[in-house]
């Protein structure tokens, strides 16, 4: 039976206006070790508002309902998505789901059948504005003190994507920008990871090209070129299958930060 024939249960039963029963949305355990399945996103519409609704995701692993609504790339109705996150501690329940939060959301080739859920009563999520927010270059910001130290910036990635994520890739990317032309950077070494050794997770194995990590990283890199960063300093380099990393912005999901862009900036 394929992995997502639940799934395409689910959206006949909404197409034909049938009764669903809940599934089941647990307390979150007291530890929260990292989860990382492949499912098909399920939408629910809420009535609070102009973005409120949530996205959740059923795991094909423990039978649970997740939401993932805060992910910074959000499910596309027709495609599978790959799910890493960590279970939230004490996050309310305004979707019908355990909150993951950190989240990431990878949007895979496999089809999927379009699942819309109703309200049901939950008000979903109002949409805030995140601290994960790039501001205009000319506002103010506090310089670098002196001496000037030699820092390492991550800048994350979807599975099998070079694009720069909105409000997590870019802020970093444009962080790592800044502070190269603040101290007036010798040298900005950018070395780009991919994962090309085959990973089977909920029974569909994950690789990515080995290609990836250069289009990685000269899109971080074309970046700081745009921003005004001489090109004659960047150096970009490729790395595979590396270590995890514990750089800001990957929020401690192992599994996700061996996809990204290391930038190093040198005095």
């Amino acid at each position: 039976m394929s992995a997502f024939a639940p799934l395409r249960a689910l959206a006949a039963a909404l197409a034909l206006g049938l009764a669903l029963p809940a599934c089941a949305t647990p307390a979150a355990p007291e530890t929260s070790p990292e989860l990382r399945f492949v499912t098909c996103p399920v939408y629910r519409n809420t009535d609070a508002g102009r973005k409120s609704g949530c996205w959740l995701a059923d795991s094909p692993e423990d039978g649970l309902r997740y939401d993932v609504t805060r992910s910074p790339t959000k499910p596309d109705w027709n495609r599978a998505v790959l799910v890493e996150g960590r279970v939230s501690a004490g996050q309310a329940d305004t979707c019908g789901g355990i909150v993951l939060e950190p989240v990431r959301v990878s949007v895979l080739a496999q089809a999927c059948p379009r699942a819309m859920l109703p309200a049901q009563g939950y008000p979903g999520v109002r949409f805030q504005l995140p601290a994960r927010n790039i501001r205009p270059i000319h506002e103010p910001r506090e310089l670098p003190a002196r001496p000037y130290a030699e820092r390492t910036f991550g800048v994350w990635f979807d599975h099998g994507r070079d694009f720069i994520v909105y409000q997590l890739s870019d802020y970093f990317t444009h962080m790592a920008s800044l502070y190269a032309l603040d101290i007036d950077a010798s040298r900005v070494e950018i070395t780009g990871w991919s994962v090309t050794t085959p990973e089977t997770v909920s029974g569909h194995v994950l690789v990515e090209d080995a290609m990836l990590a250069r289009r990685r990283a000269d899109a971080v890199a074309n970046w700081l070129r745009m921003m005004g960063v001489p090109a004659e300093r960047i150096v970009v380099k490729v790395a595979h299958d590396g270590s995890t990393s514990t750089l800001e912005g990957s929020d401690g999901l192992l599994s996700p930060s061996r996809r990204r862009v290391e930038v190093r900036v040198i005095p």
